[in-house]
């Protein structure tokens, strides 16, 4: 799936070092464990470990609609990433900080140019779109936050994140690659 592998090699593991890579310097790199989803504490259990799209869960989660907040965008050929935020409609509250990796060579025409327009959550695009897709979560993370991994949610006391690292299979396609890590509060 990645633009320097070949997914039939074996099956598509999202690599978090490898998606932060795309965008020098790459300083926000967080530190992480993967854990076991038995070891996800609540809410973050509940935020994390399911086959839905996070869009979705924040959104029931915090009663409020999201918006996407494209922090930076690179391409290299078919694929397309962005480091975004997703904020609370009502309050600007970050609430998730994530990167997505798209092989558009897999999407149609109009998922594309929608994706490429940066204006809409990913999830929602696809849900727009009727895409038939199949989100599976490949490992979940407890990060240890620095200063970069603070900033992302505008938090300045120490304590662990938690995200998770996901395919998203598009018409039986390893299509997407996604880094994602929650704030409940």
């Amino acid at each position: 799936m990645t633009p320097h592998g070949d997914s039939a090699a074996g099956p598509v593991v999202p690599d978090p070092k490898e998606l932060f890579a795309q965008f020098p310097p790459a300083t926000d790199t967080p530190e992480y464990d993967v854990i076991e989803a038995d070891d996800l504490p609540d809410p973050y259990h509940g935020l994390l470990v399911h086959p839905y799209h996070m869009t979705v869960s924040v959104e029931a989660h915090h009663g409020d609609k999201v918006d996407v907040r494209p922090l930076a965008v690179h391409r290299d050929g078919d694929f397309y990433s962005r480091k975004i935020v997703l904020t609370l409609r009502r309050t600007g509250k970050v609430v998730l900080f994530g990167i997505v990796r798209v092989n558009l060579a897999l999407c149609s025409p109009a998922v594309r140019d929608e994706i490429l327009a940066g204006q809409t959550p990913f999830g929602r695009v696809l849900i727009k779109h009727k895409v038939m897709r199949v989100i599976e979560p490949t490992a979940y993370l407890r990060l240890r936050p620095g200063p970069a991994q603070l900033a992302w949610f505008g938090r300045t006391a120490p304590g662990p994140l938690y995200g998770r690292v996901a395919i998203i299979h598009c018409d039986d396609q390893p299509t997407v690659e996604l880094f994602e890590v929650v704030s409940p509060e």
